[in-house]
């Protein structure tokens, strides 16, 4: 099996896999980073989304082969103790309800404030594409708009 050491939350990691297994997979089985959750495993939903060299990256069809030297981040290294902006807005705007997908919204979430960081409603929906079930969009449309004027690109 080939070995691959990985940048994940500014530490380096290694792992031994099957080159076409999915950076998803890697991080909650291999690595033990578990708020990377499995949705749909087609890219779809969103549950499963990291940052990918600063972009947001469904890790459900990312195989670990094409990872290479990039920099990943989970919901575990957006902040060392839960105070990224996006994350303070989820809790006081109480986003979560189930929770199951909001680990994926917050790191689109993040994304999107740190490419622009004053998005509209409309930049909102079409670029947070990630699936909530339990129908939160507009809280979280709110959350966005209030770690945006915070500051929310940290």
């Amino acid at each position: 099996m080939p070995k691959y050491t990985l940048s994940v939350n500014n530490k380096q990691m290694s792992v031994e896999v099957d080159a076409d297994t999915p950076l998803l997979w890697v991080l909650r089985d291999q690595l033990n980073l578990v708020g990377t959750k499995y949705g749909c495993g087609v890219a779809q939903c969103g549950a499963c989304t990291i940052h990918y060299n600063g972009s947001p990256v469904r890790s459900c069809q990312l195989p670990i082969a094409a990872v290479g030297n990039g920099k990943v981040v989970t919901i575990e290294g957006l902040s060392e103790n839960g105070d990224h902006p996006v994350q303070q807005a989820w809790i006081e705007m109480d986003v979560a309800q189930c929770g199951y997908c909001q680990a994926g919204q917050i790191m689109a979430a993040a994304a999107l404030l740190k490419k622009n960081p004053n998005p509209t409603d409309e930049e909102i929906d079409t670029t947070i594409t990630n699936i909530c079930r339990c129908g939160t969009n507009v809280r979280i449309r709110k959350a966005i708009h209030l770690a945006a004027s915070k500051g929310g690109k940290s």
